[in-house]
């Protein structure tokens, strides 16, 4: 029987316990063992590192695949680098530059985004306007009234600012909330998940739409009960958690396996990651690395148990990891299966054109 990693008394198993082929374990002599599993069945934190080149995206696209075939989860992939496409083929659903609801954003949020000062003029008009009004064109509006008791300068200010937000064009009345997507996945018969491509997008707008999907997977979880559990998988994390999505993300990180909200972050810059997206993780994969700074940020932040074998253990060759399962307090060493749908995150050959 497969050895599943993640699963917090491997001995215990309950016989329907789902979860997804991972890999095979990987000998000291490269040679492959026996088959590798990954829990699948409760809520997990995950976080996938790795130098460029070295599978990081890749072993993000094996783990989507499975979520993306197997009953009672729902995958959300965030595609910054539109690379996750493929996902289709097993029944995903992609959603190129998706637009979300203005006020799947609370006012604070609207602050932090548009690099406002809460308590500046310009920055209070727009808490009063998000607060008010449920779009962006309603939030403008708002802004331009007469009656409002803010100056012409003031008033000026901020709609240039929410104006900036809407030539983004990630903002539609009728866009794409968390709540519905979820409940689209969850509660339509269909496990397969949803790819938000956000592609072709500066970091603003593709933060906005990360810490809307983000919130509202989180509160939907806290009120609805879904009937699947939701995966929010994201592809170059750091770019969120040093953006307006982070709070979002840090949210869902320290208090979303309890509602059942599991996420897995893959980044080539653990660095860059606050600590806590770091010490949460209780499912690490961690591929090839050389930044000194890398290792040190993992080795900081990690259990006692993996601190003096970590940096001698860590894998040479693409498609291998080394594991560390927080749930057991173990490390393996895993060669990642082979993907069953292209993987659009390889580098292009100069010799192949």
């Amino acid at each position: 029987m497969p050895h599943v990693l993640g699963r917090r008394v491997p001995g215990e198993d309950r016989p329907d316990a789902v979860s997804g082929h991972l890999g095979a374990y990987r000998a000291r002599d490269g040679s492959s063992g026996a088959r590798v599993r990954i829990d699948l069945d409760g809520p997990h934190a995950g976080l996938v590192v790795g130098k460029r080149g070295y599978g990081k995206s890749y072993t993000l696209g094996v783990l989507a695949e499975e979520l993306a075939r197997t009953e009672g989860v729902a995958p959300v992939v965030v595609d910054p680098m539109g690379i996750f496409g493929s996902l289709a083929d097993l029944g995903a659903e992609v959603v190129s530059r998706p637009r979300v609801a203005a006020d799947a954003l609370a006012p604070r949020a609207w602050c932090d985004l548009l690099g406002l000062a809460a308590d500046s003029p310009a920055g209070a008009l727009v808490w009063q306007a998000a607060a008010a009004r449920s779009t962006l064109a309603g939030m403008r509006e708002f802004v331009a009234d007469a009656d409002t008791k803010a100056d012409r300068a003031t008033r000026r200010s901020a709609d240039n600012h929410l104006s900036l937000a809407d030539s983004w064009g990630v903002f539609a009345a009728d866009g794409l909330t968390a709540s519905e997507l979820l409940a689209s996945l969850v509660d339509a018969g269909t496990s397969a998940g949803t790819v938000l491509d956000l592609s072709g997008l500066d970091s603003e707008p593709a933060n906005a739409v990360v810490r809307a999907v983000a919130s509202d997977l989180y509160d939907h979880c806290v009120t609805g009960n879904p009937t699947r559990l939701p995966w929010l998988l994201i592809d170059e994390a750091h770019a969120f958690f040093d953006g307006v999505a982070s709070p979002a993300l840090r949210t869902v990180l320290t208090r979303g396996r309890q509602p059942g909200l599991s996420l897995v972050a893959a980044t080539q810059r653990p660095s860059a990651l606050p600590p806590v997206a770091i010490s949460q993780a209780d499912l690490l994969l961690a591929h090839r690395l050389t930044s000194r700074a890398d290792l040190d940020a993992l080795a900081a932040a990690r259990p006692s148990y993996l601190a003096s074998c970590f940096e001698d253990r860590l894998p040479g060759a693409p498609g291998e990891v080394l594991f560390v399962d927080d749930a057991t307090e173990s490390v393996h060493a895993v060669r990642i299966r082979e993907r069953q749908t292209p993987h659009g995150g390889g580098s292009p050959s100069a010799t192949d054109r």
